[in-house]
């Protein structure tokens, strides 16, 4: 007999399902089937997660983003790493959230790459690695996130991972503050942009702006 959980599970589904279509399009084509379904999975997990049209359920969050997830969808794939990071729904478990950013982020998904790079920097879950966690928080200032260009810039004022340098540090926590809003994570990018520049000549101020103006982010 179908309980009243799982009713509820196959109608959200096929809402899910019906999320992105428009009446009056036909179909999608059976080859395009298998992304269509794993984003309904996707849909899904969401709408659990946060109680949209359905009861809140973490653990049917779970379920649901892990099917995703092991399609090889790489949003799914961070999903299911922040909720074992904070332990929504499961046992907290950092070996697995490390697991499952990582494969994200391998896909070029910055907030993987962004997550991956914290728990290298903080040591959960893996040894701490400063240099592990530049490569990780690089990737994704690369792509244009100022999180983590603001930790990049960190990371080369204070030689954490890589060798201290200032230019580095005065380009990267200049974009951060190019992209922030105006708050206080700006201000805070400023101000750290501006001790390290007391610490430059004028030479190599005036040779970080002209890198900053000339960067573009990765495709």
């Amino acid at each position: 007999m179908t309980t009243p959980k799982a009713k509820l599970a196959g109608l959200a589904l096929v809402a899910a399902l019906c999320v992105g279509f428009t009446l009056g399009l036909t179909a999608p084509a059976w080859a395009g089937w298998d992304e269509r379904e794993s984003k309904a999975q996707n849909n899904l997990g969401f709408m659990y997660q946060y109680g949209k049209g359905v009861p809140q359920d973490d653990a049917e969050a779970v379920k649901w983003y892990r099917k995703a997830a092991e399609q090889g969808v790489a949003e799914d794939q961070y999903n299911l790493g922040v909720i074992y990071k904070f332990g929504l729904g499961v046992p907290q478990d950092y070996a697995k959230a490390l697991q499952w950013f990582r494969k994200a982020a391998e896909q070029g998904y910055a907030k993987a790459q962004y997550g991956l790079g914290l728990m290298y920097g903080k040591g959960k879950g893996v040894p701490q690695d400063y240099a592990k966690a530049v490569k990780w928080f690089r990737k994704d200032a690369e792509q244009g996130h100022a999180d983590a260009q603001f930790l990049l810039g960190l990371m080369y004022g204070e030689g954490r991972g890589v060798p201290q340098d200032s230019v580095q540090a005065h380009i990267w926590y200049n974009l951060a503050a190019s992209r922030y809003p105006p708050g206080e994570d700006r201000d805070q990018a400023v101000n750290n942009r501006d001790i390290v520049a007391k610490k430059m000549t004028p030479a190599q101020i005036a040779e970080a702006e002209k890198l900053a103006r000339e960067w573009r982010p990765k495709k």
